[in-house]
């Protein structure tokens, strides 16, 4: 877990629709539970990069949708500081399926993935294409 900031931008709400970035099926998520979220009397539950959720999927093929997975954000459009420092932002909002433990589903990522998400999760790390 080196280089993961204690502070994360929590840039993800609960609720929030999301791009699925792997070749599982599903196309667009959406935020349905952040486990081991710990927050404050009447604030809304949130999640940054490399954070587990669970999500439901909301478009693609018919075997995927209206079921319940786990997923990890690999890009969020809010900025987020690192240790050295610079502020990171993507263009959009994007997750990847995978199972409780962390293993991917599918077998390809779209995209650039984020530094941070890639050193949580070895097999995302294994999986990405790119990793920024």
């Amino acid at each position: 877990m080196k280089g993961l900031p204690g502070r994360q931008t929590r840039g993800i709400p609960k609720g929030a629709y999301l791009a699925c970035v792997d070749n599982t099926g599903a196309k667009v998520v959406q935020v349905v539970e952040v486990p081991k979220y710990h927050g404050v009397k009447r604030r809304y539950p949130a999640a940054g990069i490399a954070d587990l959720l669970i999500v439901s999927v909301k478009s693609g093929t018919p075997e995927m949708r209206k079921q319940l997975f786990t997923a990890v954000i690999v890009r969020q459009r809010r900025p987020f500081r690192r240790s050295d420092g610079t502020m990171v932002q993507f263009e959009d909002n994007a997750v990847v399926i995978t199972t409780e433990k962390g293993e991917t589903k599918g077998s390809d990522i779209k995209g650039p993935v984020a530094r941070e998400a890639a050193e949580r999760w070895p097999r995302i790390a294994a999986t990405a294409s790119m990793i920024v």
